[in-house]
């Protein structure tokens, strides 16, 4: 049922509310200002749900401070779970620790690791943010929001919008039933293209992830195992 005090910001958007164009434009100008010397960068995307001690949580967080141990910043949206997760060990590891927070109508609170905050009230100009510094992405578990970024990265370099970069899935026990899904159903029906999922790969350990974040940096070449099909000899 309806609340009827929630307000449904883009479904009530009125004639006289081209002003909001000045609050986007304003975001978006704040994020290229401050965000402009972060690169080369890593964004680590998945649930604000993960509580601290949780081996995801803890798993994340020694990922993030491998990668920001070979030189990356580490960039996150900023919120608790797996995100706190990810700025910490970033921010362990001694390299900038972006968090890309976004105001919510259930307040999502910052993270304490971010060595570098911007808040967000559109989730449009804060996607165009955490894509446009990153030489990669990692993927953890997550649910609706994680799964509508992943889809959006791999849109936006199936379109050319944005270079083609690795797409790191972290569990393969997780993801198996959307990879399934993708190939046994999308794929089968011809929907989508075996070519748009080149840069996924998936991981089951840590150590995994760093390599293929590693032998892209230094070769701009792909390890760890395709997401969809098996491996082919070069």
């Amino acid at each position: 049922m309806q609340n009827r005090d929630t307000e449904y910001e883009i479904n009530e958007l009125a004639k006289e509310e081209s002003w909001r164009m000045f609050r986007i434009i304003g975001e978006l100008v704040e994020g290229f200002d401050k965000l402009s010397d972060i690169e080369p960068a890593i964004t680590i995307y998945g649930s604000a749900r993960i509580k601290e001690g949780k081996e995801l949580y803890e798993k994340t967080r020694r990922i993030a401070r491998h990668i920001g141990q070979q030189g990356f910043t580490i960039v996150t949206g900023g919120g608790p779970g797996v995100m706190e997760a990810a700025n910490r060990g970033g921010k362990e590891a001694g390299v900038k620790s972006v968090g890309l927070n976004i105001a919510l109508p259930e307040e999502q609170e910052p993270n304490p690791y971010t060595t570098r905050a911007i808040s967000f009230h559109y989730f449009f100009a804060r996607k165009i943010m955490l894509v446009k510094y990153a030489s990669a992405f990692v993927i953890m578990a997550g649910g609706l929001g994680t799964l509508d970024e992943l889809t959006e990265l791999l849109t936006l370099m199936q379109t050319r919008k944005i270079k083609p970069f690795p797409v790191v899935l972290f569990g393969r026990e997780y993801w198996r039933g959307f990879l399934t899904w993708l190939k046994d159903f999308a794929l089968e029906r011809g929907l989508i293209s075996e070519k748009d999922f080149e840069l996924l790969r998936v991981c089951n350990r840590e150590e995994e992830v760093i390599d293929t974040i590693q032998t892209w940096k230094e070769k701009k070449r792909l390890g760890g195992e395709r997401a969809l099909f098996e491996d082919r000899e070069a």
